[in-house]
């Protein structure tokens, strides 16, 4: 089908907000990113046939990643230590859209994509504060739709599928879950190619979004994709279709922009989205009398009976030494409670006080905790958010997990405190089977008595969040997509 011309010119602009000079935080040069070049002959490419043809790559992708990981082998040490001197510099400084023009006699049309429920809070923000910006400027209300669930349909937003709700049943395995992903890729390039938006916006989720996103680009919309994918963490080789399939990607993390510029990939830097959402909550540090260790044994069922009873286990010894120590087993999701209080009694270690369990109230307790033994997460941007020290596992099951971590990872670290910080500031620990239960309570001990292991944690900690930065991350990239949905050029 024939795309109306959105390079044609408006009768109007008005502008949206004042203009804000951004930092060089990206080498890259930066390309034009505003209204999408004329449609190509892939767009006549029916959705359809396009959905199988992403398919048909995917699989082909799956077979030759023995070959990529041989190759990737032979380079992996040289990579790792860029990658680490990247980490370490922590470059990476907030870039503010600069001013731009929405246009006046019609309404913007943008596309969001969500897959995972923490990626749909972060699109509903977005389009929360892309219309705040759109009314300020007095231009037409943007016409969002969607590929998401409940929390953008409560906003108003139209969504043509939900993934999102599909997620948190849970898979039924990759097999099973191959023709219903192939049908949202098949439904969103459709909706792309008859609503012509003026910019598609997956949020985080590269499995199903780049997909998605090269898709839309054969019928001709620009790409920004909300939170940049971890390429730089393991199989750094997947960069290379990623720098084709987007046109903008928004960064979160301080070391990311001069990765992603490393490999040709257009990047803005706008900070963490987490940050947002604890705006509002005081930053607190732990106060000296407290006898309060948060355990944070994960969100996810799978998560928690992997990790709750070793945790417990090398709590013991901690245990021991401090009789008045109270262990709160921090959960925000009721849905666990049974399985946690199950896993609490089967458990419990004799002659030692219980934990008791507290279902919410999240930042209440880390705000009274002395320390936190946590999994790896985005639950460590929260108890980094109270300067809490803490000790972090990553406890896997399989053995080809085991292996990849071994041969594949290609970061210094995976607690994303110690990223941030770019050194271990927290002592972290992936492992299978038994793993360092000594060495871990020997650490908990460390962390919980005052010394100089707990003072230079302290410091880090407080180095880790200064990298971090401010809020206003949704905000700084609602200014970029609406500035590629205008079709205005970078400054």
């Amino acid at each position: 089908m024939n795309r109306p011309d959105r390079r044609a010119p408006r009768s109007r602009r008005v502008p949206i907000l004042s203009a804000v000079s951004r930092t060089e935080s990206n080498p890259v040069p930066s390309r034009v990113v505003g209204p999408p070049a004329a449609p190509t002959k892939a767009s006549g490419m029916s959705p359809k046939f396009a959905a199988r043809l992403e398919l048909a790559r995917a699989v082909g992708g799956a077979l030759i990643v023995p070959l990529r990981y041989l190759v990737h082998r032979f380079g992996r040490a040289k990579e790792m230590e860029r990658i680490a001197e990247e980490v370490r510099a922590g470059a990476g400084r907030l870039d503010e859209a600069a001013s731009a023009e929405l246009p006046q006699d019609r309404p913007l049309r943008i596309f969001l994509c969500a897959a995972e429920a923490s990626g749909e809070i972060h699109a509903a923000s977005l389009a929360k504060e892309i219309r705040r910006r759109a009314k300020e400027a007095g231009a037409p209300e943007p016409i969002i739709t969607a590929i998401g669930g409940d929390r953008l349909r409560a906003l108003g937003i139209e969504t043509i599928e939900d993934p999102v709700a599909r997620a948190q049943t849970g898979f039924d395995g990759v097999l099973q879950s191959l023709p219903y992903y192939v049908g949202v890729l098949e439904h969103g390039a459709r909706h792309v190619q008859e609503t012509a938006p003026d910019v598609v916006v997956p949020v985080d989720s590269p499995a199903l979004h780049v997909p998605l996103a090269r898709m839309a680009r054969r019928y001709g919309a620009p790409i920004v994709h909300l939170v940049a994918p971890q390429y730089w963490g393991w199989a750094p080789w997947r960069v290379g279709p990623y720098a084709k399939a987007v046109d903008l990607a928004l960064t979160i993390l301080p070391h990311e922009p001069a990765w992603f510029a490393r490999h040709s990939v257009n990047t803005r830097h706008v900070g963490h989205p987490l940050l947002d959402a604890l705006a509002n909550v005081p930053v607190t540090r732990p106060k000296p009398e407290s006898k309060t260790l948060a355990l944070l044994p994960g969100s996810r069922a799978g998560a928690i009976r992997r990790n709750l009873p070793w945790m417990l286990g090398a709590l013991s010894e901690l245990l021991r030494t401090d009789p008045e120590i109270e262990v709160a087993v921090l959960q925000s999701d009721p849905e666990h409670r049974e399985l946690i209080e199950k896993l609490l009694a089967e458990n419990a270690a004799p002659g030692l006080p219980a934990p008791r369990l507290v279902i919410g109230e999240l930042h209440a307790q880390l705000a009274e905790a002395r320390a936190a033994f946590a999994v790896s997460g985005t639950i460590l941007t929260d108890v980094l958010h109270h300067r809490l020290p803490a000790v972090c596992v990553y406890r896997i099951n399989k053995r080809l997990e085991s292996w990849m971590y071994r041969n594949v990872l290609t970061c210094p670290f995976f607690a994303s405190t110690n990223l941030l910080a770019g050194r271990e500031v927290i002592p972290e620990h992936c492992f299978r089977g038994e793993g360092p239960v000594q060495e871990t309570a020997k650490q908990l001990m460390d962390i919980w008595k005052d010394g100089p292991i707990r003072d230079r944690m302290m410091e880090g900690l407080e180095d880790a969040a200064e990298r971090l930065g401010p809020a206003g991350a949704i905000g700084r990239a609602a200014g970029h997509v609406l500035r590629v949905a205008s079709g205005a050029p970078e400054a």
